[in-house]
């Protein structure tokens, strides 16, 4: 992403959390998709037709949730937590009408992708606000990190764990002194 399109996260996590469906360039790769084989066309267009007019996504504060399809419903929801990683993938007409397909993986045992969030044209800015919400970040209510937000917890019986880290130490160091006075 351009330095001069960068733009404060609490304002680009409030403007994701509106996304709600592809950019209409997806719909031309679809249709330039199925014009690759000519004869057949007709026959990938229109799948890939009512996909485009029925694709929504929404992105909340739980997680995000993709769903399609009119004789054959998917719907696909995933919590932020059981994101384990984020791919972004541009082929050469998505790169060329600007769009890309954010891919996001579960540790469900599955190679592929449990979610492809197609046709999304701030595909940069919808992997960081992905990549922040796995991590436990709350850019979006506070507009700082959550582990920066993170007040230190109290440990009882500092003293007696620092004396107990101190007894741990002399013991290896007189190791270490026996192991080097017998030659090793």
């Amino acid at each position: 992403m351009d330095p001069e399109r960068r733009s404060d996260p609490a304002q680009d996590d409030a403007r994701l959390l509106a996304l709600t469906r592809p950019n209409r360039n997806l719909f031309w790769l679809y249709a330039l998709t199925s014009l690759v084989g000519l004869c057949l066309a007709p026959i990938v267009f229109v799948p890939l037709y009512f996909k485009y007019h029925t694709l929504r996504y929404r992105l909340d504060e739980e997680g995000i949730s993709a769903s399609w399809g009119i004789l054959f419903r998917r719907e696909v929801h995933l919590t932020y937590k059981r994101i384990q990683d984020i791919h972004v993938t541009r082929n050469l007409l998505e790169r060329w009408l600007g769009i890309a397909t954010v891919q996001v993986q579960t540790a469900s045992g599955s190679s592929s992708a449990e979610l492809a969030l197609e046709g999304m044209a701030e595909y940069e800015s919808v992997r960081d606000f992905l990549y922040r919400r796995m991590r436990g970040h709350e850019f979006a209510r506070t507009g700082v990190p959550s582990a920066a937000r993170a007040e230190p917890s109290p440990v009882a019986g500092d003293a007696k764990v620092v004396e107990l880290l101190e007894a741990v130490r002399g013991e290896l160091e007189a190791a270490r002194r026996a192991l080097e006075a017998r030659g090793g």
